[in-house]
């Protein structure tokens, strides 16, 4: 609307001022050279207007041909590059379909061109043909450059993971890092490069700067501190006790939740004369997360305390989670301990209605302890197919103990404390070392009980992962699991079988005596390695265990 009023204005003002000069006619005489030209004022404007558009029209024309060579050189370049782009399109939408035939033949298109797209479609090209040495090459001319130099060390660092290459992974990560402290990926492959190879306190540093850039949430950075101060102070803990106390006390400050730390800490402070602050430690983690390393570091605060007093304080501990089936197996192993056969029945029947690993042992441990042999001899045998208990368990890999990274993807506190068939479908295998055995505390005011033993899942090699990942690899030996002899395959644990009367169990003598203890303590047979569950005289043993199965 603008525009029209502007026009309309415009030619007003353009007629008005045709019109005044019609009304008044002059003269205009021109003398040059001798001659002498007479003529009225608008055809004198009308000459001089003529005048300048053939002289402008001239020009253009003379500059035209003067820039002619030059501007075809640019049209020839404008379509080339034209061409490129699009080939550059249609290449990585090829790629990203998948269509290797179609994308090579649109990278061969660009192979003169040295942009950074036409490089980045090379490399991926590359990449999807499995040729890493010219994926490498178009990853390296991105790196060169400072306006692409992280796009290709993220390409050199995914190169270097796929084809199993840490030490290149590391280098491209660490440059990265270094180029910009804020690249989430950058940070996290060097943290966990620094967990893989023990360095705790480079991982520190390594956490603190991501901290600083705003990579990590408040409560995200106390958690991943408090994980790693507690393997630095697993660490030197043989070597200086004072320092990992005060790591480990930190951490405990940081995640009160954490149970590794938790129990390191009251068992480092019970050793230093503070059972108070042990204790206090404890119990704000069993609120949290109860565990049976708790349990047992709970019962130990008191060095010197009997086993009526550990009965005690294991009572005081359950009443904090009366509902957690945690405390009532801690009950149970101290009162074993202390002889207190009433209140270890008392606390462990109601678990026995779908009993676990741990409790069918413990059960069978209590009767045999009372003299009921033929009772100890049915829970042993449903031992054999109970539940399993919670173990330490990340990415598929169970372990004795718990570790700061999973040996299998590298991530930092991977492990939880969870029965590890939960996750695992009903058609799904896993690698077992051996086979499985079942924790109970031992007889006795001995060493504090372990914790319970569970078999570790060994991952078969084809399922390594295909993420970016810097230390699945090249796992450390600080973090990684005891090898694992002649692996196994076994399927998840069944449903646990009723308790049979005694007429139906096979003609057997029953557990040896000192066998029942090595059973739940989850020893292993000198003969072939499997847990010593009870007798095998004149071979009814293999016939109670294939009755069982």
């Amino acid at each position: 609307m603008i525009r029209v009023v502007a026009f309309l204005v415009g030619a007003t003002l353009l007629a008005l001022g045709v019109v005044w000069l019609a009304d008044r006619p002059g003269q205009v005489t021109i003398t040059w050279l001798g001659q002498r030209a007479d003529t009225s004022v608008m055809v004198a404007i009308v000459g001089i207007a003529i005048v300048v558009v053939a002289s402008i029209l001239a020009w253009s024309l003379l500059r035209f041909l003067l820039r002619s060579p030059k501007l075809f050189s640019l049209a020839l370049r404008e379509r080339r590059r034209r061409r490129s782009h699009e080939a550059i399109s249609r290449g990585l939408v090829a790629v990203g379909a998948g269509d290797m035939r179609a994308a090579l033949r649109h990278a061969g298109a660009t192979e003169n061109s040295n942009e950074p797209l036409a490089l980045l479609l090379r490399a991926q090209t590359a990449q999807l043909s499995g040729d890493r040495a010219n994926a490498d090459a178009a990853f390296r001319a991105l790196a060169e450059r400072s306006e692409t130099r992280l796009l290709g060390l993220r390409g050199l660092f995914v190169e270097a993971q796929r084809h199993n290459d840490p030490v290149a992974a590391r280098l491209a990560a660490e440059q990265a890092a270094k180029e910009a402290p804020a690249l989430p990926w950058a940070g996290q492959a060097v943290l966990e490069f620094r967990c893989a190879a023990g360095d705790w306190e480079g991982a520190l540093n390594v956490l603190e700067n991501q901290r600083r850039s705003g990579m990590l949430s408040r409560a995200e950075g106390r958690r991943r501190r408090a994980v790693l101060l507690t393997a630095r102070a697993i660490t030197i803990e043989e070597e200086n006790r004072d320092i990992a106390r005060a790591l480990v006390l930190e951490a405990t400050r940081l995640a009160p939740d954490l149970v590794p730390a938790a129990e390191l800490a009251s068992r480092l402070l019970a050793e230093a004369g503070e059972p108070r602050k042990a204790a206090k430690i404890i119990e704000t983690a069993w609120k949290a997360s109860p565990h049976p390393d708790l349990a047992d570091a709970y019962g130990s605060v008191r060095l010197a305390n009997s086993a009526r007093e550990r009965l005690a304080r294991m009572q005081t501990l359950a009443r904090i989670t009366p509902d957690h089936p945690e405390g009532a197996l801690a009950v149970t192993r101290a009162a074993l301990d202390a002889r207190d056969f009433p209140i270890a029945r008392a606390a462990l029947e109601p678990l026995g209605k779908e009993p676990t690993q741990r409790v069918a042992a413990l059960m069978a441990q209590l009767n045999e302890l009372e003299g009921d042999e033929g009772r100890a001899r049915e829970w042993m045998g449903r031992a054999l197919t109970a539940a399993r208990d919670p173990a330490w368990t990340a990415d598929g890999y169970v372990s004795e103990r718990w570790l700061p990274v999973s040996p299998v993807t590298g991530r930092l506190d991977a492990f939880q404390w969870k029965v590890p068939v939960a996750e695992i479908g009903p058609e799904r295998e896993l690698m077992i070392e051996a086979p499985r055995e079942i924790a109970s505390p031992p007889l006795g005011n001995t060493a504090p009980e372990a914790a319970p033993a569970a078999p570790s899942v060994v991952p078969p090699p084809a399922a390594a992962p295909t993420s970016p990942n810097p230390v699945a690899a090249q796992p450390a030996a600080s973090i990684s699991a005891p090898a694992a002899p002649n692996p196994v395959v076994t399927r998840p644990a069944r449903r646990p079988a009723p308790i049979m009367p005694l007429q139906q169990i096979p003609d057997d003598p029953g557990p040896d005596a000192g066998d029942l203890d090595a059973a739940v303590r989850g020893e292993r047979s000198p003969r072939d390695g499997s847990p010593r569950i009870g007798s095998s005289r004149n071979g009814s043993w293999q016939r109670f265990r294939q009755f069982f199965r």
